[in-house]
């Protein structure tokens, strides 16, 4: 039988993606679209690309989320960070209230950290919900065999990049030397809600680093680096916006230990993910496009005079987010792990 699956903060990006990947899905069904701003308004009128899909289907008020939680079903949350938290503790009061057992994944920062003072510290408020952090952890599939606990917090999109490369280097122990990144990703990942930094004339053959070295995601990346290969990176991160809606592409660069060389380098990364359905590694450079639409992430290394580059390219929407979200629920629930994202992206766009 197939799993209901409900969706919070319904009407952004990566809910969207969320909706499409679920809507192929051979063991999910979708059984709520809860979005507070949209409740009662047809889905398809925000997401005109799904029209078709569910005839009728409305996002959901707070009493109809509550009747979709009366069964055993799979969460996702893709409300925005000091929101989200808060959400899910209400669907578990609900849900737990009516002996319902749900899987959550949470696409939101708020359960990225194990502690709640770490949290507070990059997002300068209050944790929503601390008392839930014990029974969360974040990780990417690829870096962790299975779930240790019942629910999970996504690592998120430019952390999705940076772990595939920093992973490795620091499981094997390829380097002591700090980790330089520069990443560039596509206008989706601001959000939906326009801001001066998204607005297509600002955007368009335009291209420009925002937060360098300040950005919120590289703490984020060292702790869950720390958490699964058991040392922590020291991570100089800076982040551009490009002049593309979706996608990111990330270059990583660090000294290596001496004596190492480009064969050792690359067979750490083929160890890593030889078992990875989603991560591939490559001969050359990977493209944007080869990968934007899809759950796939490409990727290569080179290595000159004592010195390693890691380039990594993934859709920012799907395999950092949505795709993401779906390869965990996947695990949490003993599926196929490509169920419902085997489908390439569709490169020529």
């Amino acid at each position: 039988m197939s799993v209901p699956a409900v969706v919070l903060g319904a009407s952004g990006y990566v809910a969207g993606e969320l909706l499409r990947l679920l809507a192929g899905h051979p063991e999910f069904r979708i059984a709520a679209a809860f979005s507070q701003s949209n409740a009662g308004a047809p889905v398809e009128s925000v997401f005109p690309n799904l029209t078709g899909l569910w005839p009728g289907f409305r996002f959901a008020s707070p009493v109809e989320l509550e009747e979709a939680l009366q069964q055993p079903c799979a969460v996702f949350s893709c409300a925005p960070h000091g929101a989200s938290a808060a959400l899910v503790a209400k669907v578990l009061k609900l849900a737990g209230g009516r002996d319902a057992e749900v899987r959550i994944v949470d696409v939101s920062a708020d359960f990225r950290y194990a502690a709640a003072n770490a949290y507070e510290q990059v997002y300068g408020s209050a944790h929503g919900a601390p008392e839930l952090l014990p029974i969360f952890s974040c990780a990417l599939p690829e870096h962790r065999a299975k779930a240790d606990t019942p629910h999970i917090g996504h690592p998120g999109c430019f952390a999705t990049a940076l772990l595939l490369a920093c992973v490795p280097l620091m499981r094997f122990g390829l380097t002591d030397s700090p980790l330089f990144a520069s990443g560039v990703t596509g206008s989706t990942g601001a959000g939906k809600q326009p801001l001066a930094t998204t607005h297509h004339p600002i955007r368009h053959s335009n291209m420009f680093a925002y937060r360098p070295l300040k950005h919120r995601h590289a703490p984020e990346v060292e702790e869950v680096c720390a958490a699964v290969s058991g040392q922590r990176p020291r991570l100089r991160f800076v982040p551009h916006s490009g002049p593309f809606a979706r996608g990111i592409h990330l270059t990583m660069q660090a000294a290596l230990k001496p004596s190492l060389g480009g064969r050792q380098v690359r067979e750490a990364f083929e160890q890593s993910y030889a078992d990875a359905p989603f991560v591939h590694v490559t001969e050359s450079p990977p493209r944007l496009k080869n990968v934007t639409g899809g759950n796939h992430a490409h990727l290569s290394v080179s290595v000159e005079n004592g010195s390693v580059a890691v380039f990594v390219v993934l859709d920012n929407l799907v395999k950092g987010a949505a795709g993401g979200a779906v390869q965990w629920a996947n695990r949490l629930y003993g599926f196929d792990e490509t169920a419902g994202l085997a489908a390439p992206g569709p490169a020529w766009t």
